[in-house]
């Protein structure tokens, strides 16, 4: 393993990689303090232009974009009680408070620390456990992977907010448009109405552009952001001896149990920090404290997100499976450049492998060093008027759309789902499940054609196989757990 780290530095360190990492963990930073942009809707955004990149600088920058957010979304929610990113919600809770109370310095140190710190179990983690898992799923055959898929869509309708229900239906949704285009067995155009630009399917990234950016700029058009700083100087960032020995348990607390719900489909940032919180307050000598302005709400939270973002790589790498929409981003990256993702790709491109695993630690270092003498800068930014910045992300977007395949029928693609966006969230449907399902469902309809073919039609080769007949009985539970207080409600 040794020899595979030395050789990732050697990648990582690349002149071009690592200008490439600096530039995504500075987008990153950027992304997540200024409020109502996103890192999918970033990485969407520079889709375009990663493809003229190698595949190891395109995934290196924007993967420093995905962990480099989960840094930014923090002082906007410590200084003005406004989450940059969903995964720094629950920091408002008591980083606003510290704020409030002239302690914004340490909140803002402790949660720069606490992230440095979860990135980097999360990156150990991520080489111990990614070469025996990918080495394991060597043993899966068409049924495995079709049950994996299955499990990993429930998973996340599972977790998504709101309701299962409407979690299913965009994700039956998500796997409808996934069938558009030919059919590459039979070689048959499929619910194309006649449109060639269909022929090769609905694109991802205008998809994903139209469902988290356009919408987002449609949701936000008259909205008023608060523009209420804190009026102290920002002082004593580094946390004094008190504000460790509060917070230290609470980092490693939250760095092992978001790198591990970060493993799960669906999981990542958000989950993971939302728990840390939940956990922190329940062991807590003192839960009555907590909203009032404890440090360990939020050294806890910021570890957990870092760690979850770290540890969803873990899926991608291995099985070729997203475990959310950023890694539905990457895989359609690695994908565009011809790169087979799964358990062999530690063999075949070692370099992306190891490479991306270097430049997260160099990254989270660079993180660590930029976040705290640049949060005056941040600051500054954030009195950037909404009014300029949402017109901008709707060029950057028309220009991205354009830019993929010089289509004019990608932008319409891209304005049509920003106005599915806007209704699915006015209405609480989450767009998650839609992303992963037209990411997953060309694979998972091999899959399933593929098995189908080596059975000469019969199902039962997805029971009589072991492990695909473990992970299909999972997700059946998962399936009808959420049905039973409604049964027992009805008394049957």
């Amino acid at each position: 393993m040794l020899h595979d780290v030395l050789y990732g530095f050697s990648v990582a360190l690349g002149l071009e990689n690592l200008i490439y990492c600096f530039l995504g963990v500075l987008l990153g930073t950027l992304v997540g303090v200024l409020p109502g942009l996103g890192p999918v809707a970033t990485m969407s955004l520079l889709f375009s232009a990663t493809l003229h990149l190698s595949p190891v600088s395109g995934i290196i920058m924007l993967a420093g974009i995905y962990y480099g957010s989960q840094y930014g979304g923090s002082t906007t929610s410590i200084l003005l009680n406004i989450p940059g990113e969903a995964s720094s919600v629950v920091t408002c809770i008591d980083g606003y408070q510290m704020a409030r109370q002239g302690r914004a310095g340490p909140a803002l140190g402790i949660s720069a620390f606490g992230s440095f710190i979860g990135g980097t179990i999360s990156i150990v983690g991520l080489m111990i456990l990614a070469p025996p898992l990918a080495n394991f799923a060597l043993q899966f055959g068409f049924a495995e992977y079709f049950s994996l898929m299955c499990l990993g869509l429930v998973i996340v309708s599972f977790l998504a907010s709101g309701s299962m229900l409407k979690a299913m239906m965009m994700a039956s949704f998500g796997l409808f448009l996934g069938t558009i285009g030919m059919d590459m067995i039979v070689s048959k155009p499929r619910f194309t109405f006649g449109m060639p630009f269909l022929m090769d399917g609905l694109g991802l990234i205008p998809v994903i552009m139209g469902l988290f950016g356009i919408s987002e700029v449609l949701v936000n058009i008259g909205e008023s952001f608060s523009q209420i700083f804190v009026q102290d100087k920002i002082s004593n960032l580094l946390p004094n001896l008190k504000d460790w020995k509060d917070s230290i348990g609470a980092i490693f607390r939250g760095s092992f149990l978001g790198f591990f719900l970060g493993i799960l489909p669906g999981g990542g940032a958000f989950v993971s920090s939302f728990t840390s919180y939940a956990i922190e307050k329940r062991i807590s000598k003192h839960p009555e404290k907590f909203g009032t302005g404890v440090i360990e709400g939020v050294a806890g939270p910021e570890s957990a997100n870092n760690a979850g973002a770290g540890g969803s790589f873990i899926p991608l790498l291995t099985l070729g499976i997203p475990s959310n929409a950023v890694m539905a981003i990457l895989l359609g990256l690695l994908l565009s450049h011809g790169v087979q993702v799964g358990p062999m790709l530690l063999k075949s491109h070692s370099d992306i492998f190891w490479g991306v695993v270097a430049s997260m630690y160099i990254g989270n270092a660079m993180l660590l060093l930029l976040n705290l003498p640049l949060i005056g800068i941040w600051v500054k930014i954030l009195k950037v008027p909404y009014q300029i910045l949402f017109p901008l992300i709707l060029l950057f977007c028309v220009v991205g759309a354009f830019s993929l395949n010089r289509l004019t029928e990608d932008v319409l693609v891209m304005i049509a789902f920003g106005a599915i966006g806007y209704i699915m969230k006015n209405f609480k449907y989450d767009a998650a499940p839609l992303v992963l399902a037209l990411v997953l469902s060309p694979m998972m309809e091999n899959s399933l054609r593929q098995s189908l073919l080596v059975s000469q039609g019969s199902f039962l080769i997805f029971f009589t196989r072991p492990i695909s007949a473990i992970i299909l009985i999972a997700t059946l539970i998962l399936l009808i757990v959420p049905i039973l207080p409604w049964a027992k409600a009805r008394k049957w």
